[in-house]
């Protein structure tokens, strides 16, 4: 069956580890139904989610298990892509199979100054592979992260060829004006997603599809309150708040910023740990980010998880 295209907030998903470094099922599990909660959806294995610190094998273990607890999948984007081609087909295609077929894919980012014949060709493999007509790409483009950027040529090629299947772009360069062109491209029915909440109003009143944000693991309820009521007299001072708090992860690393707000919330130090090569924020730094989200009167105890880990 057909299904709707995606739009809204979704979160990047956190992934929880154990001492040994070890993904955390049922933290992960736990967290996962609270955002949903919170009205976002899940954007699991994006670039806060630590991704590309995961094997094939732990990403699709923790999206079975997610499946599994009665999460709906109509709600969950899996991040597939990986520079292996057949390991990007391999978890596409186990996602499509097991009710996601929204999914976002990073472009082959290990080999700079690709053409464009080869982000095409590769991309275009994928779908010819998988060969699921129910599946929806949202490319992922994060030049800063990634040094592989989706250009427009390319994304204007892949629509073309394949209109029912390349869905929409997060856009996470940062940059409003590469934001507005992808949204006044005139692909049809094409979906577009700011990387940052801070650009979630004007995303929406240039006709966007609302956010994928990291500080969504943080903040959902207000993200997903903008995206429901930005046509409302009160979304600019909606977004006025969310940029407040937005920016007081922005001066140390996002992974670990985030992560140590969910530990300071539940009061769950385990919840601090990214996997190596990241670390965590240092006293120094977790300090400044308590004391930054209280003077944006986001108090951490106040975000009130309603966990148990």
């Amino acid at each position: 069956m057909s299904r709707d295209r995606l739009d809204g907030a979704l979160a990047p998903v956190v992934t929880p580890f154990d001492e040994n470094h070890h993904p955390d099922g049922e933290r992960f599990i736990r967290f996962c139904h609270w955002l949903l909660g919170q009205g976002v959806k899940l954007a699991v294995f994006g670039t806060t989610s630590e991704a590309n610190s995961l094997s094939l094998a732990e990403k699709s273990a923790l999206l079975e298990r997610l499946l599994d607890s009665g999460a709906d999948p109509d709600r969950i984007m899996p991040g597939t892509g990986l520079c292996s081609l057949s390991e990007t087909v391999d978890l596409t295609a186990r996602a499509a199979t097991s009710g996601c077929p929204r999914v976002l894919l990073l472009p082959p980012f290990y080999y700079k100054n690709l053409c464009e014949d080869g982000l095409f060709g590769y991309t275009a493999e994928v779908i010819e592979r998988v060969g699921n007509r129910d599946l929806q790409i949202y490319l992922y483009h994060f030049p800063a992260m990634s040094r592989t950027p989706w250009p427009m040529e390319v994304i204007d090629r892949l629509v073309k060829a394949y209109p029912g299947t390349i869905a929409g772009i997060k856009d996470s360069s940062g940059k409003w004006a590469q934001t507005a062109a992808f949204i006044h491209a005139g692909w049809d029915d094409f979906r577009v997603f700011c990387g940052s909440e801070r650009f979630l109003l004007q995303t929406l009143q240039a006709g966007g599809a609302g956010c994928i944000s990291a500080t969504a693991n943080i903040n959902p309820a207000p993200i997903a309150a903008l995206c429901a009521n930005w046509r409302q007299d009160q979304a600019g001072q909606l977004q006025a708040d969310l940029t407040r708090i937005r920016e007081c992860f922005e001066a140390a690393p996002m992974v670990a910023s985030v992560k140590a707000a969910i530990a300071m919330a539940t009061n769950d130090s385990a919840w601090a740990n990214p996997r190596p090569p990241l670390v965590p924020l240092s006293h120094t730094q977790s300090t400044a980010l308590r004391n930054g989200l209280g003077a944006c009167d986001a108090v951490l105890e106040t975000v009130n998880f309603g966990l148990c880990l």
